[in-house]
Order: structure tokens, then sequence, then C-alpha cells
């Protein structure tokens, strides 16, 4: 059996002002092609379909015509709902999608089996889906425990709640079929693509789960969520595939792909990652106030977009800056001003006696406005056990 995976579109990402959904539809286009041409029995989608819960007519239309497409070549697919996906709106389209050959489970229901999907390939192979999709930590954890601070309490219950889900799950497998699990989730150990929308929620990384809560019955667990591709767990074999482009610039560089897995019933699968073509490059370039022009003419010929970072110090006026910049770089989507902070040129007389949490606390502040007691308590977590690690090491 030959299962195709992907996972992450986003249609109607909006970059900077710039609609990144033509792009988008150009990879859903490379992937339905994809899935004609390696033969694929079965196409499961991990999540976030699209990039908001109200997602534009033309991000709609690039997702149902890839589901078309897919119909067309007669090819079956099995998707669930992400973060980014409203749940309800989704649900309400999944008996319309039923019909084109489509199984979308957005959200659970009162009967967890109802989160098994089978479907039966043109080779008389049965496919069995635990499909999960996103499950809100709210949903999962009470507000009351947030609020108590203690994050390792509160990783604990939304484990307790995902596991509770993943049994139920794994109680629908069946012997003589190919048994495969979908989740849109963090696993302990992913790794951040750098995505700017996500960085904050990388940093808390509170809500994860354990490769150990996954059902050894999956011969396969088809992730979504984590934007770059890689693998998650080996018993059983986990991967997320990554988004289909290089969706903001925190992805600038990242190789975009599918899965193709390969599984017989009862037997281990075999993963081969398919690159994707599609979408323009998205780069980042640092350069010094006096070398703008030296720097930027490197990019003549470029046709990805980019974003222009000048470190200047601080205080310094730059009138004109961003039109020097496009007139340089005419695909620029952002320019923004880096400056040396005196507090970083003199620390002793600025940071004296401040921890490190009190340090990012005054950094969130002047950037982004008061920090969130849920954030504090996380980076505070993560420094203490930063500072744990160094103490056991040797001298």
């Amino acid at each position: 059996m030959r299962v195709l995976h992907t996972a992450d579109f986003h249609a109607g990402r909006n970059l900077r002002g710039f609609d990144r959904t033509p792009e988008v539809h150009e990879a859903l286009v490379e992937i339905a092609g994809l899935a004609r041409s390696e033969r694929a029995d079965a196409v499961l989608i991990s999540g976030d379909l699209f990039d908001t819960v109200n997602p534009s007519a033309e991000a709609e239309a690039a997702v149902f015509d890839f589901f078309l497409r897919l119909r067309d070549a007669g090819i079956p697919a099995v998707a669930i709902a992400g973060n980014h996906d409203s749940a309800a709106r989704l649900h309400g389209l999944a008996g319309l999608l039923g019909w084109v050959g489509v199984q979308l489970v957005a959200q659970p229901s009162a009967n967890p089996l109802d989160l098994i999907r089978t479907l039966e390939t043109r080779g008389g192979e049965k496919l069995t889906v635990g499909a999960l999709p996103f499950l809100s930590e709210r949903r999962l954890v009470k507000a009351a425990d947030v609020m108590g601070g203690d994050v390792g309490a509160w990783r604990q219950k939304y484990r307790e709640g995902m596991g509770f889900f993943l049994r139920k799950v794994a109680e629908g497998f069946r012997g003589d079929s190919v048994n495969m699990l979908m989740a849109h989730a963090t696993m302990d150990g992913a790794v951040p693509s750098g995505s700017e929308r996500t960085m904050q929620f990388d940093l808390m990384n509170a809500y994860t789960l354990s490769p150990l809560q996954l059902p050894a019955e999956a011969q396969y667990v088809a992730l979504g969520h984590v934007h770059k591709p890689q693998q998650s767990g080996e018993m059983p074999l986990a991967h997320y595939p990554g988004s289909v482009i290089q969706l903001d610039f925190g992805e600038g560089g990242e190789k975009k792909q599918v899965n193709l897995v390969e599984v017989e019933v009862g037997r281990p699968a075999r993963v081969t990652p398919i690159p994707l073509s599609s979408g323009r490059e998205l780069r980042t370039v640092r350069v010094g106030l006096e070398q703008v022009e030296s720097r930027l003419a490197s990019l003549t010929g470029f046709t990805g977009l980019v974003k222009v970072v000048v470190q200047a110090p601080s205080g310094t006026a730059l009138p004109g800056l961003k039109d020097r910049v496009l007139r340089l770089v005419p695909n620029t989507l952002a320019v923004e001003l880096d400056a040396v902070q005196d507090d970083l040129a003199l620390p002793n007389l600025k940071r004296e006696g401040l921890s490190l949490t009190e340090l990012y606390e005054r950094f969130h502040q002047e950037r982004r406005g008061e920090l969130p007691d849920d954030l504090r308590a996380a980076f505070r977590e993560a420094d203490e056990a930063a500072r744990g690690q160094e103490e056991e090491v040797p001298a």
C-alpha cells in the first residue's frame, strides 16, 4: 500500500501584506500530481488546511480544487482539522466532502470510535486511520490549573487528556488492516522551524506528547503542526512532513516535502520524502548601515521574497531607508531596523543585579508589552532546567 502524507497547507496565509495563496495552490496542484504519478492508494492531510478560521474565497478554492483533483484521480483522502482551522466550519463541510472521497474529521464526538476511518484501496487492501484532530489545550486543561502556574501540572493534565483519545483510537485498529494514526500536535523533542508566528509557543513548549503515548499498533503516525520536516518517533514510526511552502521568513531556506509511506499489513512502514518545488524562496538579509547598497546588489535576479534587517546605532535617524532598499530589491516585503541598544553595549551598568528572567521580562515589555504569567513561568522553568544541566557538567 502506498500512502501520501502531507500537512499544514495554511491556505490564505498573508505575509506582510503579501497573499501567499497562489503559491499554496501551486503546491497543492503539485502534490495532487505526485499522488497520481506515485500511484498513491490514499492521501492523509494532518491539519491546518487553512491559515485562519475564516478563510478567503481564494483559500477555499485552492483547497477544494486539491480535493477535486484527488477525486478525478480516484484517490481517497482522510483529513483532520488543525489549530488554525475552524473545527465547526470544517465539521459542517464534512458531509459534502465525503461525496468527493474525502473523509474529514474536524472534532471529536461523544463516541471516540467516530475518529476511526476505514478505506479500501483499489487493490482490495484495507487502511484503518485513527484520525485525531487538534484538541484545544483549553479543553483539556482547566483554566484554574493554568492560573496555578505549575507548568509541569499543565503538561501532565494535557497528556492525560490526549492519552484517553489515543487509547480509544487504538481500540479501532484491526489485525487484517494497515493501521495508521493521524494527529495535529507537538511531540517531545520536535524541532521548530523558527516560524515567526510560533516562536512564542515553542518557547513555552508546555503542551506536548511523548512518543511513548503513541499506540504501538500504529504502523505509521502522520503528524501535523510542526512546519519543519522530521521524524519524531521510531516505535511507532512517526513523521512530520512539514508545511508545503516556506510560509514566513522563519522558514527561509527549508526544503519542503511530502512523505510517501509504503506499508503492508503487519509489516514496518518505509518512508520516502519527496521534495516539492512550488512556492517562492524566502530570505532574510542582515546588513550594516554602511553596506546597504553593496550587500543588496548581490540579490539582483533573486526571484524570492526578502526581509532586510539593517543594523545601526540606537537613536540613528534613517529617513528614506525603506525606499533605498526597495529601489535595490523591489521584492522586499519588510525592512527592519536592528538598533544596537545602550544596555547591550554597557551590560555592567544597565543589567547589574538582574536575573535572566527579569532581563527577558524587560525585553518582552519593550518589544511586545506586558509578559503573560504563563510565559513567565515557562521561561523560568526553562532557565532553571538549563542552569541545572550546567551544574551537572564536570569542571
